[in-house]
């Protein structure tokens, strides 16, 4: 059988993406290479949806910038072991990897995710150096749902005020793949019982508690996307503009919400530079060299 055409092969791929599910992201994490995951299931507070995994880059002669990630799935479903692509990509690119759970509906609703979130924060702030971290250079990250949190955790900072981190001087950017962030009106009934009365629902979106103050933001956003419209990322940096902060906006043509993601899996870089792109912004926000002390 002759070898598929480029395009032919892109276009195969995008459709297997667009099916999603575990089957994939287990199948990416198995063929990208790289470290196994250093430490498995540590607790980061009590509960079952309440551990995280670490991935940690290769022997280095200085601590590594520490990245939390977040994966998606509608704060309905998900698991960080089927994101071990992520974690092993970012280690590979000397970055200490830390994907935690979180609890999922029905048993929270919102702000309960991002509470988890900012437990899970503290908590690599507070034992990344026993891994090889620094946590002086400390960076957010997520796709989709996991980009809303990410992202609401770095503008909102209540939730990780409450968990007694300072978003604006401990945390240094923070990258967000296919994120929903100016999201109204909703229709899905699920997401209208995750996010609460309409009435109060404004106040549950990132974008409301933007002032410019915030750490430097990446949107990054795939144009055929039809799960979140590209245009929450539009949105969003466009506000953080007005009040004099910093976001960049990427987007990449041909590029489906799973494939965002997906394309930081080895086989399928070739996609689009979404890796590349995300280690490039944390060097320039500080994950070089560790600064002297």
């Amino acid at each position: 059988m002759p070898p598929l055409h480029q395009s032919t092969r892109r276009a195969a791929l995008l459709a297997l993406l667009g099916l999603g599910g575990c089957s994939i992201t287990g199948l990416l994490s198995a063929t990208t290479p790289g470290a196994n995951a250093a430490v498995r299931d540590l607790a980061y507070a009590p509960g079952a949806r309440h551990t995280l995994d670490i991935y940690r880059p290769a022997a280095r002669s200085e601590p590594a910038p520490v990245v939390v990630f977040f994966y998606g799935g509608t704060w309905q479903m998900g698991d960080k072991a089927d994101y071990a692509f992520v974690g092993k990509a970012l280690a590979a690119k000397g970055l200490l990897a830390v994907i935690p759970n979180y609890r999922l509906y029905p048993e929270v609703r919102y702000p309960g995710f991002l509470r988890d979130g900012a437990q899970a924060v503290r908590w690599a702030r507070d034992n990344a150096a026993r891994f090889g971290g620094d946590p002086r250079r400390l960076f957010l990250m997520g796709h989709s749902a996991g980009a809303y949190n990410a992202v609401t955790l770095t503008v909102d900072e209540r939730w990780l005020a409450e968990a007694g981190v300072d978003a604006r001087r401990e945390v240094r950017g923070t990258v967000g793949i296919s994120g929903p962030y100016d999201f109204l009106p909703l229709h899905d009934p699920t997401l209208m019982t995750i996010f609460g009365p309409e009435a109060t629902r404004p106040q549950t979106q990132p974008i409301a508690y933007v002032d410019g103050g915030e750490p430097p933001l990446l949107l990054l956003h795939g144009l055929k996307d039809t799960t979140v419209d590209p245009r929450n990322a539009e949105r969003l940096a466009a506000r953080v503009r007005e009040h004099g902060g910093r976001a960049e906006v990427k987007f990449y043509k041909g590029l489906n919400h799973t494939a965002a993601i997906g394309a930081v899996a080895a086989p399928l870089r070739f996609l689009a530079p979404v890796l590349e792109d995300s280690v490039r912004f944390m060097r320039r926000q500080g994950a070089g060299p560790a600064p002297a002390t």
